[in-house]
């Protein structure tokens, strides 16, 4: 078990589709003890009780957009596990623009806000925490989930877009401090479209899941293999991996066009 005697805190897991409800499964299944968070209002709509009872594991309520909320989080963390974390997952995205059917070129910008703080900012803030209440271990590892798009247009993605851009600047800029300070590691992984409640939710996304899938030499990523792919990282096995974005996508990032397409 690749994360016997680690722990670590995962954020958003929402119900059994979500990648964070399997990265928490696949942790314990390696031997490692977590803590379960999400907002408040998440909590409510999902089954995330039923994942912590499953794992054993504790669920501490915080808006990831609040510093009071994620100090409380962390000291109920190391208050839970005698100790610092050694790893985090920070699975949280949002847009209200994208909930509400606001195209790309008429934005409501105070929603656009929201969207970046939630999705983004809050990356930046968790790891803030973590930096000034020294609350992870030496050699610990902190991801993010992050798509394409941060790359390349997908026009229904909308500035969700933009928020996954600056997720992953935000990693490499405080995984430079972390690096340094700590030997901790901060990377993003981009993961193929995936039949998630969230992603289901952009406009035409069957559409694109297969059209990624026929592009792709391997197919889409499930979110179980994302799940390997996390453990993999909060694994001693990639001590010296920090501020990438690493790919997770059958291979989609790097064609130009398949055959497949056009058959």
């Amino acid at each position: 078990m690749i994360l016997n005697g680690k722990k670590g805190v995962i954020f958003g897991a929402l119900d059994h589709q979500s990648i964070a409800w399997k990265v928490a499964e696949r942790c314990v299944e390696e031997g490692a003890q977590i803590v379960l968070t999400n907002a408040p209002v998440a909590m409510r709509m999902g089954e995330i009780n039923a994942l912590a009872e499953k794992c054993k594991a504790p669920v501490i309520a915080a808006d990831a957009t609040s510093m009071e909320d994620l100090e409380q989080l962390f000291q109920k963390s190391m208050d839970h596990f005698g100790g610092k974390a050694d790893f985090v997952l920070h699975s949280i995205g949002m847009s209200v623009n994208v909930r509400k059917g606001k195209t790309y070129t008429d934005l409501n910008y105070e929603w656009m806000q929201k969207t970046f703080d939630v999705s983004a900012v809050s990356f930046h803030r968790v790891m803030h925490t973590l930096w000034k209440m020294d609350a992870i271990n030496d050699w610990g590892s902190i991801v993010a989930l992050s798509y394409i798009a941060a790359q390349r247009v997908f026009p229904d993605y909308s500035e969700m877009a933009e928020s996954k851009a600056l997720l992953e600047s935000f990693a490499r800029s405080f995984g430079y401090h972390l690096g340094t300070a700590k030997h901790v590691r901060v990377n993003t992984i981009s993961q193929s479209p995936t039949k998630t409640t969230a992603g289901q939710g952009v406009k035409g996304f069957a559409e694109f899941y297969d059209y990624a899938d026929k592009m792709s030499p391997l197919g889409n990523a499930p979110a179980e293999a994302c799940a390997d792919y996390c453990i993999a990282m909060f694994s001693d096995l990639t001590r010296y991996v920090t501020m990438q974005n690493l790919f997770h996508d059958g291979g989609f990032s790097t064609m130009g066009m398949n055959p497949a397409l056009v058959q």
